[in-house]
């Protein structure tokens, strides 16, 4: 995407705020209580959709009106963000999601500060339902999701300091490239990868690249450090739409980590407002599956409760009711076992990238 390119969608971010701090005047000019209508974001409101496959809003909406007082605070603090929010735009400028919620500190209205960084927090998320665009575009960003690429792709990134040509194996360390707040300011110029590795830990993305995994396969590790960030699941996408490659996703084998994998391929509840922006429903999961704590004979701990419970909420979620998942997850209660990617060492430490993972893969029909 070109300088200009990026032009306009800062103005076209800008245009959305102005317009909705002019709704505001129409009303006060109108004589009306200002109100601001606004999606409802509570899980009665978060529907499947079968035909993209992936979690998205329902039609429900809540009104938030100046007719009390608790209302009346929280549409200040929209006008206040709002106002800076354009500001920031106009002068090219960024700041993070914690820097928001100590600005407002600064702000001649003491009702419009925020009490805490969760008000703050959910008042960005109000305001790209309401305006439909995307924090990103608004030149907020979270703290550093610290999620890595490494591999055989060339990109250009479009940066405060100009353009930067980077090479994802040839011009980074063992450390990889790390990826921005917004990877739409990345521009693909040559990608010699067949697939995508989305790796849960850094340990096991540490071990790919170590052996060379990356180079061995022509595959593109993204390390998604845990629940993946909002950067690192567009990527993931935009690399599978505009460049054609599979995505396998490469988790530890609990239900906490397979709804990791869920986020990636189906999106997340929280933000379900933006599945089809970070969603890749085409997604694969490669495992640790439980099947393979019982063949391998894999190093395991116990089942907790909250696993337990976890698991058989998993086999009422629409993403997990496919024969596959329900045999895994029922075999996983029936063992009463989980285990972690780096339990694969048990083996030797090149049994997951000269065994595990090219049979897998192969099986799968990525490589």
């Amino acid at each position: 995407m070109s300088q200009t390119d990026h032009d306009i969608q800062d103005e076209k971010a800008r245009e959305r705020l102005i317009e909705l701090a002019e709704k505001f005047y129409d009303q006060f000019e109108g004589g009306d209580v200002p109100s601001m209508e606004i999606p409802t974001r509570t899980k009665t409101n978060i529907v499947f959709d079968e035909e993209s496959g992936v979690w998205v809003l329902g039609d429900r909406t809540s009104t938030r009106s100046a007719n009390s007082v608790r209302g009346a605070k929280k549409l200040l603090k929209s006008i206040y963000t709002t106002e800076f929010l354009e500001r920031q735009l106009e002068e090219n400028r960024s700041s993070t999601l914690r820097e928001l919620y100590y600005l407002s500190e600064s702000w001649d209205n003491e009702h419009a500060q925020f009490d805490n960084q969760d008000e703050s927090n959910q008042l960005i998320e109000d305001l790209e339902l309401v305006s439909g665009v995307t924090r990103e575009d608004f030149h907020m960003r979270p703290e550093e999701s610290g999620a890595k690429v490494m591999g055989p792709l060339h990109i250009r990134e479009q940066t405060n300091r100009g353009d930067r040509d980077i090479h994802c194996q040839d011009d980074v360390g063992q450390g990889g490239y790390q990826i921005p707040n917004n990877p739409d300011t990345i521009e693909f110029l040559d990608c010699d990868a067949e697939f995508i590795l989305c790796v849960e830990t850094g340990g096991m993305r540490d071990r790919l690249v170590e052996n060379g995994f990356d180079d061995d396969y022509d595959c593109l590790v993204v390390h998604l450090g845990g629940q993946p960030a909002r950067a690192t699941r567009r990527l993931t996408k935009r690399l599978h739409d505009e460049l054609g490659l599979p995505v396998a996703v490469f988790t530890d084998g609990d239900p906490w980590s397979y709804r990791i994998y869920g986020s990636v391929a189906y999106g997340s509840i929280k933000s379900a407002h933006l599945s089809e922006y970070l969603a890749t429903p085409e997604a694969q999961f490669v495992g640790i599956r439980p099947q393979d704590i019982t063949e391998y004979d894999l190093p395991s701990d116990p089942l907790a409760d909250s696993d337990t419970n976890a698991l058989e909420s998993e086999l009422e979620d629409p993403r997990f009711q496919t024969d596959f998942w329900e045999e895994q997850i029922q075999h996983q209660l029936d063992i009463g076992k989980k285990s972690e990617q780096q339990a694969l060492a048990a083996r030797g430490l090149d049994f997951v990238t000269d065994e595990y993972l090219p049979t897998r893969l192969d099986e799968m029909g990525i490589l």
